[in-house]
């Protein structure tokens, strides 16, 4: 089921969104949380598809905030909030409101959202492409546990990491970083399998990459060695060279979804290592709320010095 409203306010939302519900059939008390999307036009869709994908694992109400600029100026000056509900199939397992804001409603997309939200639920607001250098002190931000990012999708990537490193609160992290829980996994069991200690490191990847970037800080502050950022063709990271006595300790996916695990005096064996879309990285964020304390490392370069 599909509604829109032009010219509305939060308060005919909320009420269109229990009458959709009792017409469809469908309770909101199995909803877990509420996701908020702050994006544009051009990145909706994917946003929502994604979003729509990973409330299959976490139902929930999906509030999509596109900020409109007006051409002239009387549509500059005149605040209107237009909103199209999704209910049922339309919108995975839970619930979406795309609301579209123009005028000075704009600048306080907060107070649109709020009264919109599930009550004793907790909040996740997701930028997928341009967000707030401080995502703590935005006024979206301020209302979530959990606040997601994704390097990637900025020109300078490494500049803005600087500018997240400054500004971190508990609950934020990137999708940057998500997108190497395979990596920091394989390299931890790789460790246990080989008990010795790491003398030199590497960490090849495409030029700017930040997730290259933020494995290095990893390394570099749980293993306490300096670790060499090594050009490649990509994509994403390419390689993780660990030296020790004993020889290299290697996990090496130059491309496709595997990869090749060289440990000293064993035979090579290949592992699963895929580019996951951004629906599971999505849903993987979901699954916990709690602060990142190794997001918070890896962004910082610091943390204690010991074996991964």
């Amino acid at each position: 089921m599909k509604i829109d409203l032009t010219d509305t306010t939060a308060s005919k939302i909320n009420k269109a969104l229990v009458e959709g519900r009792r017409a469809i059939g469908t309770p909101a008390v199995g909803m877990v949380l509420t996701m908020v999307i702050v994006a544009d036009e051009e990145n909706a869709y994917d946003s929502i598809k994604a979003a729509e994908d990973a409330s299959r694992e976490h139902p929930s109400r999906t509030l999509v905030v596109i900020k409109r600029h007006a051409r002239t100026l009387r549509d500059r000056t005149h605040s209107r909030l237009d909103a199209e509900i999704r209910l049922g199939s339309e919108a995975g397992t839970g619930e979406t409101v795309v609301l579209r804001t123009y005028g000075d409603v704009s600048d306080h997309a907060d107070s649109v959202v709020l009264p919109l939200l599930l009550p004793d639920a907790p909040v996740v607001v997701w930028w997928p492409v341009e967000a707030p250098g401080n995502l703590a002190a935005d006024p979206l931000g301020a209302l979530a546990q959990r606040r997601i990012t994704d390097l990637y999708a900025f020109e300078n990537p490494l500049e803005v990491l600087r500018t997240r490193a400054r500004h971190y609160a508990p609950g934020d992290t990137d999708l940057a970083w998500t997108r190497l829980t395979l990596w920091r996994s394989m390299l931890a069991a790789a460790l246990d399998q080989a008990r010795v200690r790491v003398t030199s490191a590497a960490v090849e990847a495409e030029a700017d990459n930040p997730s290259a970037e933020l494995l290095a800080r990893w390394l570099e502050a749980r293993l306490g060695v300096p670790v060499d950022r090594v050009g490649s063709e990509g994509p994403f990271v390419t390689a993780v060279r660990l030296g020790t006595a004993d020889g290299e300790i290697v996990i090496d996916r130059p491309e496709g979804p595997l990869a090749t695990l060289s440990l000293p005096g064993q035979p090579s064996r290949t592992l699963a290592l895929k580019v996951r879309p951004t629906s599971e990285l999505i849903a993987e964020e979901l699954r916990r709320l709690d602060a990142d304390e190794m997001y918070a490392v890896a962004l910082r370069g610091d943390g204690i010095k010991e074996t991964v």
